[in-house]
């Protein structure tokens, strides 16, 4: 409100609209639109902040009514006016005026049914496939509200009609609600290959785009298309895209390309993998148990050692034990989480780990001494809150004394 109410007190002063606000951001012109009404047009100039009625309100009516010229920032002062005879007039005067169809779009939401109605009429004529991407964040902002849909489903309608590369700023906009909106457009026109789907998955760091574009790209795979739509989604950063992918190679007869995705970064992707193999006949738990094996491997995957945790037994612990020697950290972190998974405790072992150099095992080990912290030694505990030592030891000596029934507070980290 206050941005809006300064645009407003800028405009009033003669400022042009790019200096006013900031015209590219939809929010701006929803803050214009409730500062200008938010300005007080009566009573002492200086309770105005400097917004003369004699001068300014005045004057813009009399303009309005005569059919005077008035600039786009003086109209743009009309159109959110608190009087919608006011604003009924203004949107008589905005035909040309592309810079104000943000304004005629929050109109199309006004609560005066003249206003409203003049509003859409306006706004059908301006609206195609060039003034459509500009104006979408905004339009997709007022969908959610009351009286919102006409320009959604207008927009909607321009699009569907537009050239295929009218879409593509809407697909790279920085507003995810727009992405969505965009890919989900292209979706039910058809207007993105399977590979084009696949690689949006890939790229795209929403997760709801993610799944929407990976089964699309899924659902219209091809022979042809298989290895590049495979390619992308099981090469994503995203564990989503990675796992609608690995997933699609159980029903593409690839199943021995889950064999790579077992010891995934991501549980999500490894249970996935997991699931394809054991369809295929093939039981994943003896690759885990070999990989395992073989403690002093230097390029051992972290995930094979939670990997064996989340579908071994308890006695499969007994290959976990050695890697928390292991001399990558994220080994040693990831066998720690999975003797936890396997409700392995040994407090010795483990306390050893708080004195780790990686932060990663001194959480996990954290997380396994908690449901043993009431018999862990107290006197050895608080000298870890020393502000000398790293922060994560501190976080970690603070959880266990807390959950050890003792308060600490002078020794948060």
């Amino acid at each position: 409100m206050r941005e809006g109410v300064a645009a407003a007190l800028r405009l009033a002063r003669g400022a042009a609209l790019p200096d006013a606000l900031d015209t590219g951001d939809p929010a701006a012109w929803l803050e214009l639109d409730e500062g200008v009404r938010a300005v007080e047009w009566s009573g002492p100039p200086a309770a105005r902040g400097g917004w003369e009625r004699s001068a300014g309100e005045r004057a813009l009516l009399t303009a309005l009514t005569a059919g005077d010229p008035l600039s786009d920032a003086r109209l743009a002062v009309a159109l959110c006016h608190g009087d919608g005879r006011v604003r009924h007039r203004a949107l008589g005067r905005v035909a040309g005026r592309p810079a104000l169809l943000p304004l005629v779009v929050v109109r199309c939401t006004d609560w005066a049914q003249p206003v409203r109605a003049r509003a859409r009429d306006r706004l059908t004529e301006a609206l195609d496939a060039v003034t459509a991407a500009p104006l979408a964040p905004l339009i997709r902002r007022l969908g959610d509200r009351h009286r919102g849909d006409f320009a959604m489903g207008l927009l909607d309608d321009v699009l569907r009609r537009a050239p295929r590369e009218r879409l593509a700023p809407l697909l790279a906009s920085g507003d995810r609600a727009v992405r969505r909106f965009a890919y989900g457009l292209a979706v039910e026109e058809g207007s993105l290959s399977p590979a084009e789907l696949a690689r949006a998955a890939a790229r795209d760091d929403d997760a709801v785009v993610q799944t929407l574009c990976a089964d699309a790209a899924l659902t219209a795979i091809t022979h042809g298309t298989a290895a590049e739509v495979l390619d992308a989604l099981l090469g994503a950063r995203s564990p989503q895209a990675r796992s609608a992918g690995v997933t699609a190679l159980r029903r593409l007869g690839r199943p021995d390309r889950a064999v790579d995705f077992l010891a995934d970064r991501s549980a999500l992707v490894r249970a996935c993998a997991r699931y394809v193999l054991r369809q295929h006949g093939t039981d994943p738990l003896s690759w885990y148990r070999a990989r395992c094996a073989e403690a002093a491997d230097p390029v051992l995957p972290p995930g094979a050692a939670i990997g064996l945790a989340e579908c071994g037994t308890r006695a499969d612990a007994a290959l976990l034990w050695p890697l928390l020697d292991h001399p990558a950290p994220g080994v040693r972190a990831r066998a720690v989480a999975g003797l936890r998974t396997l409700d392995v405790t040994d407090v010795r072992r483990m306390w050893r780990l708080l004195d780790d150099p990686a932060p990663g095992v001194v959480r996990e080990a954290t997380l396994a001494l908690l449901p043993s912290a009431a018999g862990l030694p107290e006197q050895e505990l608080v000298p870890r809150l020393d502000p000398a030592r790293p922060r994560w030891e501190r976080v970690s000596a603070w959880r266990l004394l807390n959950a050890h029934g003792r308060s600490y507070a002078y020794g948060r980290p």
